[in-house]
């Protein structure tokens, strides 16, 4: 089951959009600042771990991700969208990464490499120039 960061830990705020969209774009504030505090936040302590280690531009120095929406000129839906990256950056991080097993080559599979180290060695010496002796 995916982890669902509650909404009353989310805060949002209402800007104008930037970029084209004819005097809509300067008269209505319909793109959507959300902000998530991860250390205040009521997720699970690894998850939290796993959030502040990420790489991502979108988290602050201070733990506090920063997601801005402005894809559609309807308030509500930039706000859900909103919500639906910032569920979608905290499920990346949920689940670990299974421990990797480390496997030796098998008999066979060294075979068949020596085998095919030979064959191409000795396309190669074909290739030479022939000498008398």
């Amino acid at each position: 089951m995916p982890l669902v960061v509650p909404e009353g830990e989310v805060e949002f705020s209402a800007i104008r959009a930037q970029g084209a969209g004819g005097q809509n774009v300067n008269k209505v504030s319909n793109a959507v600042h959300l902000r998530f505090d991860i250390r205040a936040s009521s997720l699970p302590d690894a998850v939290k771990m796993r959030l502040l280690a990420l790489s991502d531009q979108r988290i602050t120095g201070d733990g506090i991700v920063v997601i801005k929406s402005q894809g559609s000129r309807s308030l509500e839906q930039n706000r859900i969208a909103a919500l639906q990256r910032l569920n979608e950056l905290v499920d990346s991080v949920a689940t670990l990464p299974k421990p990797r097993k480390p496997t030796k080559p098998s008999h066979g599979s060294k075979l068949r490499r020596l085998e095919a180290k030979d064959a191409r060695s000795s396309i190669k010496a074909g290739r030479a120039k022939v000498r008398d002796h």
